[in-house]
């Protein structure tokens, strides 16, 4: 994998604060670097190895038990440097080895510390292949479960059947909500029990594959409540606005407080102008779910191309997918072209987009 537009990022880093050396080791930020997967614990934060740089090139340190593991099967040609597994700990090895002064993005001795959400945006070239793959696998498997769907299937036997989907597309799937008819409506996080989906559900899911990460939501209706309708056609006018937005605010290098406003205005718009204080809308995404969460100070930078998963609800309903927002337009990554879709016009933006409608 090409490095070398994250490379001059990273050099412009050590230049701009004065270090010698940077390290990575949360699994989200090694494998942006490197390609591989230093997570062999997914539940923990730091991975069991670090990826540093000082200006010259890569370097990998780790602990025997897994040092060759990764260099035969997640590196790529990226060298490795081996500790004894009872004799230190990543921390300490990485500081006995790193050019100081240093930084890094998990706990060293004697190191500043590094965020690395700004360093991934914006997407590299190769980054956008790879996630076009993974967006089409994630629909793919998405779509396929829904299909499949009977109003007497329990959320837990279709959120396994969605986990086992994905997993045979090489895919881990760290968030995996379905909701019935009287769970969807309830609550904005309907984590799977063992209620049927009697008259609709929603299927939202966030995936992974290679640190890409691609969130989407799909509808299924059996025999849908009245309002499903026309709730889901605001909750997908609302993200048609978001990605306009997006893309005007990143032309003019605005923050992602400026796209909640457009949020918010278009919320108005729809006549549910308070649904926005009742779940997060969603954000930049790449190498991880959300890079950051738009909220209405945030002054985090809209980035050009990235990827965007945007996720408006009201009540019962939610429209979502990671798209790719380009200064020319949108690509939507987590598509299969088999899915129902209706255009929706954007809030205060001449853009009209196609988003996925509820499969009756």
């Amino acid at each position: 994998m090409t490095v070398d537009a994250k490379l001059a990022r990273l050099d412009d880093l050590l230049a701009e604060r004065g270090l010698a050396s940077v390290w990575f080791a949360r699994p989200t930020s090694f494998v942006w670097l490197t390609g591989g997967d230093n997570a062999v614990d997914r539940a923990a934060d730091v991975g069991v190895a670090a990826v540093g740089y000082d200006g010259t090139g890569l370097r990998v340190v780790t602990n025997d038990i897994e040092a060759d593991r990764l260099a035969d099967e997640e590196l790529d040609g990226v060298p490795v440097e081996a500790y004894p597994w009872h004799a230190s700990d990543l921390a300490s090895a990485v500081a006995e080895r790193a050019s100081t002064p240093g930084a890094a993005d998990f706990d060293v001795p004697g190191f500043a510390d590094v965020e690395a959400t700004g360093l991934r945006q914006p997407v590299t070239d190769d980054d956008v292949e790879r996630y076009r793959e993974l967006g089409d696998d994630v629909a793919a498997a998405v779509e396929t479960i829904c299909r499949d769907c009977t109003r007497s299937d329990t959320e837990r036997a279709v959120a396994s059947r969605l986990r086992a989907e994905l997993t045979a597309r090489g895919i881990d799937s760290p968030v995996v909500l379905v909701g019935g008819e009287r769970r969807a409506g309830a609550y904005r996080h309907y984590t799977p029990t063992d209620a049927s989906l009697d008259g609709y559900a929603l299927v939202s899911v966030t995936a992974t594959r290679g640190g890409l990460a691609a969130s989407c939501t799909r509808t299924v209706a059996f025999d849908e409540p009245e309002w499903l309708a026309e709730r889901h056609a605001a909750a997908a006018r609302v993200e048609t606005t978001a990605l306009a937005a997006t893309r005007a605010v990143g032309r003019d290098g605005g923050t992602a407080g400026d796209v909640f406003d457009a949020i918010v205005d278009a919320y108005d718009a729809v006549g549910v102008p308070d649904e926005w204080r009742n779940h997060h809308q969603g954000g930049a995404a790449g190498f991880a779910g959300r890079e950051w969460i738009a909220t209405p100070e945030s002054d985090a930078v809209v980035h050009l191309p990235q990827g965007y998963a945007w996720n408006p609800t009201v009540r019962g309903a939610k429209s979502e997918d990671t798209v790719l927002v380009t200064a020319d337009g949108f690509e939507v990554l987590t598509k299969t072209g088999d899915w129902p879709t209706r255009n929706h016009d954007a809030v205060g933006h001449e853009v009209s987009l196609s988003r996925p409608a509820p499969l009756r």
